[in-house]
Formats: C-alpha cells, sequence, structure tokens
C-alpha cells in the first residue's frame, strides 16, 4: 500500500496573524470548515490549541442531514507559521490507520498578504472516489472568504 498525498497552496488577503487563528478559533471555524453544501454547527466544534490537544467536529450535510465526524490532535503549533494535526477523514473508517497528518505552513507576502501551503499525507492508494483535495479546496475558497477584508 502506498501513501496518497497533496499540496494546495493559496494566498489570502489576510495578515498572517489572522489566517492562522482561523485555523484553531471554533468562532471561526463554524464559517469555512468544510467543503461546499456542508455545515460545521459551533456546538460541534471542539479545538484544544496546544500540542497534544485534540479537536472535533461534525460535518452535516446541507442536503440531507447525513454527518461527517474528524477528529484529530495537534503536533505541532508554531505562531503564525506552522501546524501539523492528524486528521481522521470524515469519509474514512475511523481507525488510526486511515489518519492522515495535515501540515499547514504560513508565509508573509511582501504585498501584506498571506501564502499558505497545505500539505495532506494519508495512508492508502488515492483513487477516483477520493475527494479529500476537493473537499479541502472547497474549504479554503471558503475560508478565502471569510478573511476578505
Amino acid at each position: 500500500m502506498s501513501d496518497r498525498e497533496f499540496t494546495i497552496v493559496r494566498v489570502f488577503d489576510a495578515p498572517r496573524e489572522l489566517v492562522f487563528q482561523a485555523w484553531l478559533d471554533p468562532d471561526q471555524l463554524t464559517e469555512w470548515a468544510g467543503p461546499h453544501g456542508f455545515s460545521t454547527p459551533r456546538d460541534r466544534i471542539v479545538v484544544e490549541p496546544h500540542v497534544g490537544g485534540r479537536y472535533d467536529s461534525m460535518m452535516i450535510s446541507d442536503a440531507d442531514g447525513s454527518t461527517y465526524p474528524s477528529t484529530g490532535v495537534f503536533r505541532e503549533i508554531v505562531a503564525p507559521e506552522r501546524l501539523v494535526f492528524t486528521w481522521g477523514d470524515p469519509t474514512g473508517d475511523g481507525t488510526i490507520a486511515s489518519e492522515s497528518v495535515v501540515t499547514v505552513t504560513l508565509a508573509d507576502t511582501s504585498d501584506g498578504k498571506t501564502s499558505m501551503s497545505f500539505h495532506l499525507l494519508a495512508p492508502g492508494p488515492l483513487d477516483q472516489e477520493d475527494s479529500a483535495a476537493a473537499g479541502w479546496g472547497q474549504a479554503l475558497e471558503r475560508l478565502a472568504r471569510v478573511l476578505r477584508p
């Protein structure tokens, strides 16, 4: 079995500190966490923003109410430049063997914006059914809208 991975690079029209905080603040996560057509209610988000701290969230399909839980543990937090955490794919089987590792790296740009590199490394092959890259891409589109000045 081989690993699957992908990287998404985005530039946000916001200072790095604000982008970093959007990853750790449940009030902000409820505005953007999840792909289009999904909601993540504030009362279904727990974030313990320290190394070894956990997060839990529940995405809910706006179309049919299906729920998709996700959980993980923060491995590294270097404000405001880097987050590393495990991610339990909401469509996975819930085992440790199916956990991904996400690395978010933030850098200031010369024009006051923030460049973000989002890297996901997951066990198992990438197949046509996998929607993690598309889902995260859509979530980051939502984040860009939330961060607009």
